[in-house]
């Protein structure tokens, strides 16, 4: 799901500590930096949105 970054996603974003990046996923190898489903992990390495306009929320993300 893409979802457009603005000024109330980063701050509920930092208020909630919101995980939504591979490196907190379960399905993210961290020794090669890819997903163990097979999915694109490259445009969900970065939870930084101070830097971006939209963000992708992966589907099969979960919580390690």
């Amino acid at each position: 799901m893409i979802h457009a970054v603005d000024k109330r996603l980063r701050e509920e974003a930092r208020r909630f500590r919101l995980a939504f990046a591979c490196p907190d996923c379960a399905h993210l190898d961290p020794e090669t930096n890819r997903c163990s489903l097979e999915f694109p992990s490259e445009p969900h390495l970065s939870a930084d949105l101070d830097r971006r306009a939209e963000v992708t929320f992966c589907k099969a993300f979960e919580l390690v």
